[in-house]
Parts: structure tokens; sequence; C-alpha cells
């Protein structure tokens, strides 16, 4: 199911995760929902309006289970750039594996087992990097290579598992899903400093903020 959530931007709720479509110079895939949400994926962009192979390019926020278990499945109908940022873009490439020696490195382990590689073209991303009219920031701490993406001419971010929303308002991320907390809160802090103006925050868990995201990243960021 698809739902706009502001003009131009869909949330394709997959159930316990949440991927988008972004209509920016080309239509964008933000994330990929798991190896089980084909179906949400596709369904959410027919909802939309959209072919499959009309996507332009796939943001990826970063590498988990539930961000990039689909990719694979989509193709050959989409045939299009997958944006990832560093070590995240490597396992991504089949070049490296998660860490034994991290919790959250074991749990990709076991992921992995389950997820099957996608045959495109991966971008890899930088600090500050314009993809858009979006602006990617690195925000390790989730992951190594988990990444931001703000656009302030859409006034819209795109906040991955950086953050997930309750009542309202959003939560850094915890540590059995952080490859390091501290990290985590100061990827927030960072954000919060370095991101423009925004009002839809896009989170991969609970819902987006239609309103006001800007504001509800700095409220976490004070209290970090």
């Amino acid at each position: 199911m698809a739902t706009e959530i502001a003009d131009g931007v869909w949330r394709l709720d997959c159930g316990g995760v949440n991927a988008y479509l972004v209509f920016d110079d080309v239509p964008t895939l933000v994330d990929a929902g798991t190896p089980w949400d084909e179906g949400a994926i596709r369904g959410g962009l027919s909802d939309a309006g959209v072919d499959l192979s009309a996507i332009g390019r796939v943001l990826l926020t970063h590498y988990d289970l539930d961000h990039v278990g689909t990719l694979a499945a989509l193709t050959p109908e989409l045939d299009a750039p997958v944006h990832a940022y560093g070590f995240d873009a490597q396992l991504l490439r089949g070049y490296r594996t998660p860490p034994l020696g991290n919790h959250k490195g074991l749990i990709q382990r076991l992921g992995g087992l389950v997820t099957d590689l996608p045959e495109l073209e991966i971008v890899g991303v930088r600090d500050g990097d314009a993809i858009g009219s979006f602006t990617a920031y690195h925000t390790p701490g989730h992951t190594p290579g988990h990444v931001a993406y703000v656009s302030e001419e859409l006034g819209v971010a795109l906040l991955g598992d950086l953050v997930s929303e309750s009542d309202g308002e959003l939560t850094e991320s915890g540590w059995v899903i952080s490859y390091d907390t501290g990290a985590v809160a100061a990827s927030v802090r960072s954000l919060a400093e370095r991101a423009p103006a925004f009002d839809v925050a896009c989170v991969g868990h609970g819902d987006p903020l239609a309103s006001g995201g800007d504001e509800a990243l700095r409220r976490l960021a004070a209290t970090l």
C-alpha cells in the first residue's frame, strides 16, 4: 500500500519497515524492504502510478536485510543505479562481509543468508554529494555506512534507521540494532546542525512526519 505523505513523496508501507518513492528530477526509490516485500514494493509503486522500469535511481540509506531485501527480486524491470555509502556499499557489492566481532554485524551475517545481492550498478556516495536535489550526509552508528539524504528544494529528509518514530517524536537507533550508539548520538547531533530546514522526515520504522521534521530532529539532538 502506498500513501502520499507530501507532494511527490509516497510511503511504501511494507508492514514492519518503510520504503519511499520520491518524485525528484527522476522517480527515486528509497530503500527496498525485506526479501519478502516484493509484492508490497511493486503494489505501492503501482498505487503511485509508477512503473518499476521508470525508476531512475535508488537511494539506499544503509545495508540491512529490511532495506535492501527486494532489490534482487525487482530486477530486471528495475534497471537503475543504487547509491550507497562506504562500508555498506561494499557489503551490497559482496566485496566484504559484516564483522562477527560486533553484535549488529552478526545480525547482518544472519540476514545475509536470505538476502540476494542485486545485479545492479552500485554507485559510491560520499559525504556532501549532491544526488538530484538531495545532499548526502554520512550518519554512522546504526551501520558504518549509514547515510541520510536531505533535499532543501523539496523540504524532505530521508533518515533511514538513524532514528525511528514513536508517538509523533523521533527516537535514536538503539543498542540492539546499532553498531555504535555513541556514533548514532553524534550523527543525530551533526545532522541537526548541518542539514537545511525540512518539513518531511521519512523514517525506516514508524510513521513519517509530514511536517516539523527538522524541529523533531533538533529536539532529539538536544537530549543526546
